[in-house]
């Protein structure tokens, strides 16, 4: 499996409240994850880090993950003590109040994937069957068009895009979502910040997965188009590429 990580400030932001990295266990079994922090000062970035350290932490442990079910008894677990870390700093320190993380996780073997996510943090698959964004944004703009109050087009613009119905850390139990899908020879896995959902149209990502490029100049040509797009916001990405030669095990 290759994989790369990237984030970036953007060309607005004093600080870069974003955090991640693909982690490798013993097994090379892979744990990806992006964050989105938020929160005054820099307590987003805090809360980011947390997520990152501690979850990388725990994966480090883990033997085999060997069905859908241990990947996602294993995200819980991490999710929820994350949680408890976040929220128990948030209520010990008052410049961190109210901080917390978006999270999207994905745990890869070379059979499947496991993903979780909490916030507007985004997971796209692109395979032989086309292009598809696996999760669904916790947000005010997403709960709009599932009722049908506004379209989609109406909430790529909306004035309230960014407020969260889901955060990690901003409450004692949050709830995250999870679905498992097959990861073949050939499939892209795609997990990045708003900061890059929120530049590139689904069909300028497609295009650049899709592209004979190397995956570091993948990676490096969503940093670039995002910013060229305006870069209002820190962009952070990974993606995974199924390569070739591997055995399903």
């Amino acid at each position: 499996m290759d994989s790369v990580f990237r984030t970036d400030r953007g060309r607005i932001r004093a600080h870069n409240e974003d955090n991640g990295g693909v982690f490798v266990n013993t097994v090379n079994d892979c744990l990806a994850i992006v964050a989105d922090g938020m929160g005054g000062h820099n307590a987003g970035d805090i809360a980011s880090q947390i997520t990152i350290e501690s979850m990388k932490s725990k994966w480090e442990t883990v033997k085999q993950i060997e069905t859908p079910n241990q990947a996602q008894e294993w995200l819980e677990s991490a999710i929820y003590e994350v949680n408890q870390a976040i929220f128990a700093h948030s209520k010990g320190n008052e410049e961190c109040s109210g901080m917390g993380t978006t999270l999207v996780a994905a745990i890869c073997t070379t059979r499947f994937c496991t993903i979780a996510n909490i916030g507007d943090s985004r997971c796209y698959l692109f395979n032989e069957s086309g292009f598809n964004q696996v999760t669904e944004d916790h947000s005010l703009v997403n709960e709009l068009v599932k009722s049908g109050e506004i379209t989609k087009e109406d909430a790529e613009h909306h004035p309230r895009k960014n407020v969260l119905t889901r955060a990690l850390g901003t409450d004692s139990v949050v709830k995250a979502d999870f679905k498992t899908i097959t990861f073949e020879e050939g499939d892209s896995l795609l997990l990045c910040s708003d900061g890059l959902s929120n530049k590139l149209t689904q069909q300028d990502i497609q295009q650049i997965l899709q592209a004979n490029l190397l995956l570091e100049e993948k990676a490096d040509a969503f940093v670039r188009v995002a910013n060229e797009n305006g870069g209002e916001d820190n962009i952070t990405l990974i993606i995974l590429e199924h390569s070739a030669g591997l055995e399903s095990g």
